[in-house]
């Protein structure tokens, strides 16, 4: 018997501009791509003020940061957030060299990792995630984010 495909519910909101952002169908194929349990996930674009709030409210560092994940609870399905902070995003992909949409897809990619249980707390562990990353996003055409001269979300 082959095991059933995990279910996914993904819902995508722009609280910026969306206009050269990724569409929700792109945001959609690279969340299942990484998906390995079911899910209830919503991903949000913010800007500045909103990433620097929430990244000191929920972890007590007064930055915008790249990518905020928010697992709700553990529960099947898995409910979770993944917020990417787009200023910072744009940011990240310019002096990195990279597509926008490259970037913002390593950082989904990053982000559900950690709603699952990842993380990179440690040599190990960061080595395991990160080669997951560039496993996942081989098989959507995006190169090695952690190349030089990249260095990606930690």
């Amino acid at each position: 018997m082959t095991p059933r495909a995990a279910r996914l519910s993904c819902a995508v909101q722009y609280a910026v501009a969306a206009t050269t952002l990724p569409a929700a169908a792109a945001l959609r194929r690279w969340v299942r791509a990484a998906l390995l349990r079911d899910a209830a996930v919503t991903v949000r674009f913010v800007g500045t003020r909103e990433g620097r709030t929430l990244n000191a409210v929920y972890r007590g560092r007064d930055y915008a940061t790249n990518v905020l994940t928010f697992v709700y609870d553990d529960a099947t399905p898995l409910a979770a957030d993944i917020v990417l902070c787009v200023p910072v995003m744009r940011r990240e992909a310019k002096a990195e060299g990279k597509r926008l949409t490259d970037h913002c897809a390593h950082l989904v990619v990053h982000g559900m990792l950690h709603l699952q249980g990842f993380d990179h707390d440690t040599p190990r562990a960061a080595r395991s995630m990160e080669a997951r990353e560039r496993a996942i996003l081989a098989t959507l055409g995006v190169a090695d984010p952690y190349a030089a001269p990249c260095a990606g979300p930690r």
